[in-house]
């Protein structure tokens, strides 16, 4: 696997891919399929907010881009089932300045996910924190640090973040301990403009 990709993601370079995975329903189902494994048309509709019609007709446009596949069929043999062609997606905007296209893809892309966030922290809060218990509710909360570096310092701790986390993203669950639990790290990396810089590390 390429060091610069530990955690096993797909690379998406086309800007095409990245507009076709820019939509709040596609989005839902690539997530769905990579948290959950393989399942049907009918069993993700309920849990991305469309009809199973609907459903199947993004994933056929997911496949097309190379996101989803078929997965062996289950119980019901007449029933298409569909899995994740891995178990993240990655992408960045090119660093060509004349490539609008790549750029704008890019940023429709992103702009989508931050919205699919934004409420995560605020549905955490309200349904699942409660119901923590103690240990695991100590370990939970937010962290905003605000630091002055260059643009491959930055680089540089994104690579040390993954090199961290690549052992339990790519780890079998078999070698999981008993006493797990998913947690989702939400890493928001957001370089301020020029324009706002203070000279202050605060």
């Amino acid at each position: 696997m390429d060091s610069s990709n530990r955690l096993g993601d797909i690379e998406i370079t086309d800007p095409q891919t990245m507009r076709a995975l820019a939509h709040p329903v596609r989005l839902a189902i690539l997530e769905r399929l990579q948290r959950h494994g393989a399942a049907t048309a009918t069993q993700l509709a309920p849990d991305v907010g469309a009809t199973p019609s609907v459903t199947s007709w993004h994933l056929r446009h997911l496949a097309g881009f190379g996101l989803v596949r078929d997965a062996e069929p289950g119980p019901d043999r007449r029933e298409r089932r569909w899995e994740a062609v891995a178990r993240g997606f990655r992408f960045e905007a090119p660093e060509d300045p004349d490539d609008e296209q790549g750029r704008s893809a890019a940023r429709a892309l992103s702009r989508e996910m931050f919205l699919r966030s934004a409420d995560l922290p605020n549905r955490w809060t309200a349904e699942v924190e409660p119901r923590l218990d103690s240990v695991w509710r100590r370990l939970a909360g937010l962290a905003n640090t605000r630091i002055v570096v260059s643009a491959d310092e930055l680089a540089a701790i994104e690579d040390g973040i993954e090199r961290v986390l690549a052992p339990y993203v790519t780890r079998d669950e078999a070698a999981r301990p008993a006493d797990c639990r998913e947690v989702r790290l939400l890493r928001y990396v957001l370089p301020e403009s020029a324009a706002e810089q203070t000279g202050g590390t605060s």
